[in-house]
């Protein structure tokens, strides 16, 4: 089957631009793993510091250092640690005392309480966190009842 001169152009110029669109693909596809890869090695640069507190406060561990400098040595790698993730933009979320709010934590118990406010947070059982301004993890907490209904409801304990 012959095909005209310009049917041939049109198909030659749909097979260059097939390749053109697969070459830019695999492209796009390498670039998105390096940059993924970056991040990681990144990331873990930054962590260094804090593995090489852990390795001290764990060799003076075993050299018998008293308990407040292992307690001290655990507090400085916690601090160092919250300051680098801090950095690349994670937040913990401050649930403790204030308003229960079903997008930031997640209540597993109720308390009684003798407010006639809102649902507030009596106890953050394990800490939430954002990362750059979205919940990554939601603050599990036990609530105060008040009287009021929290702001969603279906998302209330029961």
């Amino acid at each position: 089957m012959d095909t005209n001169p310009r049917e041939a152009e049109l198909l030659n110029r749909l097979k260059y631009m097939q390749a053109d669109f697969e070459n830019y693909r695999k492209r796009a596809e390498k670039d998105r793993r390096e940059v993924e890869e970056n991040s990681s090695k990144n990331l873990v640069i930054k962590l260094l510091s804090v593995l090489d507190e852990l390795d001290l406060a764990v060799k003076h561990s075993k050299e018998g250092s008293g308990e407040a400098e292992l307690r001290e040595g655990i507090e400085m790698v916690q601090k160092n640690l919250c300051s680098e993730l801090e950095a690349i933009g994670l937040q913990r979320i401050d649930a403790l005392g204030k308003p229960f709010d079903p997008t930031k934590h997640e209540a597993v118990a109720k308390v009684p309480g003798t407010s006639s406010g809102s649902w507030i947070v009596a106890e953050d059982l394990r800490t939430g966190y954002e990362f750059r301004g979205k919940v990554i993890r939601p603050s599990m907490v036990k609530v105060e009842l008040g009287t009021e209904e929290p702001a969603r409801e279906g998302e209330a304990i029961e």
